[in-house]
């Protein structure tokens, strides 16, 4: 990883790490919202897609062109293994968190439907 990543993305970062610490720390028991079900795995997803969002963001402002396997690797690859580490520390680290395969395809789901939007969002903008 270069030296410049953390000034090139400063938002992404910030995101990354609130996530980081939101997967670790033990929360409060959340009363149910209404009738929404599987609420948590929506809220997984908007969290993984926002993350793939904003770092997207800040490629295109800081590229002219698009490299699409760094691109790629940094806002899809990356997240969704982030996803994964947090789940296998959740279950393996934590005592008062569990680490859940339906997290990890709700998190894997958001990063890839941002980034399908972001694709075809720079692809229209970009040429």
């Amino acid at each position: 990883m270069k030296a410049t990543y953390p000034k090139r993305y400063p938002l992404s970062n910030v995101v990354a790490t609130a996530i980081v610490i939101l997967s670790l720390i033990p929360i409060p028991e959340v009363p149910q919202l209404g009738n929404i079900s599987l609420l948590d795995k929506w809220v997984h997803m908007v969290m993984y897609g926002g993350l793939c969002v904003i770092i997207w963001w800040e490629y295109l402002r800081q590229h002219r062109s698009i490299h699409w396997r760094r691109a790629l690797v940094g806002a899809v690859l990356l997240p969704v293994a982030l996803g994964g580490g947090l789940e296998l520390a959740q279950k393996y680290l934590t005592t008062c968190r569990s680490g859940e395969w339906l997290d990890f395809m709700a998190n894997s789901v958001g990063v890839v439907l941002a980034a399908l939007v972001a694709v075809i969002l720079a692809r229209v903008c970009r040429d």
